[in-house]
């Protein structure tokens, strides 16, 4: 599990094909290197990998063709930048929201503007995905959490802060970017906890 607080910015630096898969290889600042194990998960742009390896202040994870196709990461090239996240430890603070890792579905922004010293994006997403997003509640975007602001139909819109611009990828959102999309889990909990009342034979 995550946080969606971004805790450094890393960078591709190599991205190997295996057979229909891809072994990736990233490169970080900030992370703690010592606190890292072969097996640990990291958040990269809202992927949930796995360390499979460590170069110095660089790890490789194997990314699946399933991950390849429903994420933006094969679309990644070196030195693209991204956002890092080590999983959550027991006592660690919770200062998002809880994030899977597990990626609902891709987004593409397509409206930016200043808004005070803040940037407003928005973000279209499927019909189907847009149904679990809710004004006020949160998503994570490319791993990052943020409340979400406005809903209009298949389109959200959420405020980036100063910080959260200087600290995450997303101060380098243009429109046309295309953006991993986890949705809160509490939606989709409460949409299958919903159907299960409706499926019980009435007596």
């Amino acid at each position: 599990m995550f946080t969606g607080i971004v805790l450094d910015v890393g960078r591709l630096m190599a991205s190997e094909a295996r057979g229909g898969d891809a072994r990736m290889v990233f490169a970080f600042d900030r992370l703690d290197p010592a606190a890292m194990r072969i097996g640990d998960s990291i958040c990269v742009q809202g992927c949930c990998l796995t360390v499979a390896q460590f170069q110095e202040r660089a790890f490789a994870a194997d990314v699946s063709r399933e991950t390849l196709s429903l994420t933006t990461l094969g679309e990644l090239r070196p030195g693209a930048r991204v956002n890092l996240e080590p999983a959550l430890r027991v006592g660690d603070p919770l200062g998002g929201h809880l994030v899977s890792g597990h990626i609902d579905g891709v987004g593409q922004v397509v409206g930016v503007r200043e808004d005070a010293r803040s940037s407003r994006i928005e973000i279209a997403v499927a019909v189907e995905l847009a149904r679990y997003i809710a004004r006020k509640g949160s998503v994570a975007v490319d791993g990052v959490s943020l409340t979400v602001n406005e809903v209009r139909n298949d389109l959200f819109g959420v405020n980036l802060i100063p910080h959260t611009q200087q600290v995450t990828t997303l101060g380098a959102l243009t429109v046309g970017t295309r953006v991993n999309i986890e949705i809160d889990q509490m939606a989709r909990y409460a949409e299958r906890l919903l159907s299960a009342d409706r499926n019980i034979p009435q007596s």
